[in-house]
């Protein structure tokens, strides 16, 4: 399905807004909250005290994880009325570790438009300040509260080359820290706290050093951590051995073989036609 953005249709617009410093907010941002006839918002009590700060009125509809299924008709019943409908998050922007998904899958899917405005985000600057390789990256968000479950995440992502961005609240930090010292050693991380606002800082070191004050830091976080840069070598291994590596870990047959055509530097029909062979 193809979307042209701005043939003006109703649509249902993604709006950012300020993580912290309100300056962030575009002046775009502005002029859409101005625009929309109705505001999809994850706090009615945090959007009305920024609506009420830039001067603008708005209906407001609380929007999160639990009731998003059953706003979903009346969301689509709006835009068929030809409204336009915007969707905000308490911070930052939409659907980012927040609520929204549902609703924009849902709206798209009944070929509505669905646009997206550029705008705050915590895990852009984090990334920028952290002196951590930049690209490529992955950004997770938010890992399982619960430890069993965190360290099976964590697991799944060990062996990743690539720079992985996480969320964290002040109150988990200590212990997801101690899971990734475990899962993942001891490597390079950058903790950024309050980002865009007057005690922002990043805290750059060892997952060791930064677990040393962890239990000292306050507000939203977002931890930085340093891809695995160790090459390891398959070439004592058979390709089934190699296959089984990840098939143990929880992928798929056909996840398996791809890495490791990959890794090898071989056409995935080689790998498969030996695994079948083998197995």
């Amino acid at each position: 399905m193809r979307q042209k953005s701005y043939d003006n249709s109703p649509s249902l617009y993604l709006i950012p807004t300020p993580v912290g410093n309100m300056e962030d907010i575009t002046l775009r941002s502005i002029h859409t909250l101005k625009k929309v006839d109705l505001l999809l918002c994850e706090d009615t009590r945090v959007t009305a005290e920024l609506l009420h700060k830039l001067d603008i009125k708005k209906k407001l509809i609380h929007s999160d994880d639990h009731n998003e299924d059953s706003l979903k008709e009346m969301v689509l019943s709006k835009l068929q009325e030809g409204l336009n409908i915007g969707l905000v998050t308490d911070r930052g922007t939409p659907i980012i570790s927040d609520p929204g998904y549902k609703i924009v899958e849902f709206v798209s899917r009944n070929g509505f438009n669905i646009i997206s405005l550029p705008g705050p985000t915590a895990f852009v600057p984090a990334l920028t300040m952290s002196g951590i390789h930049p690209a490529p990256f992955l950004f997770y968000g938010f890992l399982n509260s619960k430890e069993s479950k965190r360290v099976k995440e964590l697991e799944s992502l060990k062996k990743l080359p690539y720079t992985i961005i996480l969320y964290e609240a002040p109150h988990r930090i200590h212990d997801m820290l101690k899971s990734l010292l475990q899962v993942f050693g001891n490597r390079k991380i950058a903790l950024c706290r309050e980002i865009s606002k007057k005690y922002e800082e990043a805290i750059r070191g060892t997952v060791e050093e930064v677990l040393e004050i962890a239990d000292t830091l306050k507000g939203e976080m977002v931890v930085v951590v340093e891809g695995n840069l160790e090459q390891e070598d398959f070439s004592t291994m058979t390709i089934l051995e190699h296959i089984n590596l990840y098939l143990e870990d929880g992928m798929t047959e056909k996840e398996a073989i791809k890495k490791v055509a990959v890794e090898r530097g071989i056409p995935k029909s080689v790998v498969y036609k030996e695994y079948h062979i083998d197995n």
